[in-house]
């Protein structure tokens, strides 16, 4: 294994949607728990009058009194849904993650979404560590609806600089992928920043030496790309 380390966002960066609201769109359809009995979209808050870490917090109030386990196995269920998509994945970044795993990079995925998508995701594609938002629990391990701390913009910046610490590694030797404006800490805060799709934010901070730019390619994950790798660890901070 090498000391390099290459940290992904996942929505619409690895994956070509957005776990949160696919997973609530699963959720409403299958579950016997929750407000199943109303329209998803009148469930969410206007989003667009809230900050990204705002919008995020009230996401997960949805899920106040359902049991932690139960979630996750909606998760795995969702998933594997979700993944028979002709268009699941972003190709080019999928490209990018197994070519780090060949040359023996630690594989990271950071993103605002939770375990109970981003386990069974960071499985499939052999990532070796998952930061992302913690949902909290009661002592039975029943979701409060309240969460630690949203891994959004500055949120994400801080996983990667606590994970490079806790390895000894430095972050001049390191990667990461993001296709949103929220990202360009976590982008800024390593050597090799790579922006995936157009956002004109991260397009315009490309422009600067050492950045490079990918086409968001959808297509199918079964591509064969090669890979694969353990189960992995799950963090939160």
């Amino acid at each position: 294994m090498t000391g390099s380390v290459a940290f992904f966002d996942v929505d619409e960066t690895l994956i070509s949607g957005k776990s949160m609201w696919s997973f609530w769109n699963h959720w409403v359809v299958t579950t016997t728990e929750g407000p199943v009995e109303r329209d998803p979209v009148e469930l969410l808050p206007d989003l667009s009058r809230l900050t990204r870490a705002d919008a995020n917090r009230a996401y997960y109030r949805l899920f106040a009194g359902v049991s932690a386990d139960r979630l996750g196995e909606a998760g795995r269920s969702w998933y594997a849904e979700y993944r028979s998509r002709p268009d699941a994945a972003v190709i080019t970044t999928l490209l990018e993650l197994r070519r780090h795993q060949r040359r023996g990079d630690r594989v990271v995925l950071v993103s605002g979404s939770f375990s109970a998508c981003l386990t069974p995701v960071a499985e499939d594609l052999g990532a070796d560590l998952v930061l992302c938002t913690r949902q909290l629990t009661d002592p039975e391990g029943v979701l409060t609806g309240e969460v630690l701390r949203p891994v959004i913009g500055e949120g994400k910046a801080a996983a990667v600089a606590a994970t490079l610490a806790d390895w000894a590694v430095a972050p001049g030797d390191c990667f990461a992928y993001g296709d949103h404006s929220s990202d360009l800490p976590m982008l800024s805060a390593v050597g090799h920043p790579v922006v995936v799709g157009g956002d004109p934010v991260l397009v315009e901070h490309a422009r600067r030496p050492g950045w490079r730019v990918l086409p968001a390619v959808a297509g199918p994950l079964d591509t064969p790309t090669g890979g694969g790798g353990e189960r992995p660890a799950v963090s939160t901070l």
